[in-house]
């Protein structure tokens, strides 16, 4: 057997309660402030202020472009825990490009993951990215099926 395939019968065996529990519906609320500012408060209280002038709030986009990374960053993290590798630190830089004219959806996003830490492998690096990519990334699956989405990443052995 294959590291790889080592490696994906001992994940696939980590993974299978993963994000089971996930409730078929997610509540908030939106209220305008004043001018183009706006607070959501999610049902849990955590609050995001959105501002047009992006003076005293991000823009949706932004918080978008957000999500969608903390996405990839959670699925990442976890798996390779999973893996038994040790993370000493993680940090991504992510460039979203849009549409310039509307609507201005994002038409490509681009992360680049720098990691260090032990026993993270670029095999093992490219199987969490994918796996989080093709099934356990929920913000990813709900954006264009047309966005390009690119990630790299560097890895430091420690």
């Amino acid at each position: 057997m294959s590291d790889i395939e080592h490696l994906d019968r001992e994940l696939k065996e980590n993974l299978k309660d993963y994000k089971t529990s996930a409730a078929p519906q997610m509540k908030l609320a939106l209220h305008w402030d004043k001018d183009l500012i706006f607070s959501a408060r999610t049902a849990r209280g955590y609050v995001i202020d959105y501002d047009a002038k992006v003076e005293w709030g991000c823009m949706p986009t932004e918080s978008l472009l957000a999500s969608t990374a903390g996405c990839l960053a959670i699925d990442v993290v976890s798996f390779l825990v999973k893996m038994r590798c040790e993370i000493k630190s993680f940090v991504m830089d992510v460039t979203g490009t849009r549409n310039p004219y509307p609507p201005q959806y994002f038409t490509g996003i681009e992360i680049a993951i720098d990691i260090r830490g032990k026993g993270i492998t670029e095999a093992k690096m490219n199987r969490v990215i994918a796996l989080s990519k093709e099934k356990y990334c929920s913000v990813y699956h709900t954006l264009r099926k047309d966005l390009n989405y690119a990630v790299n990443y560097k890895i430091t052995q420690e």
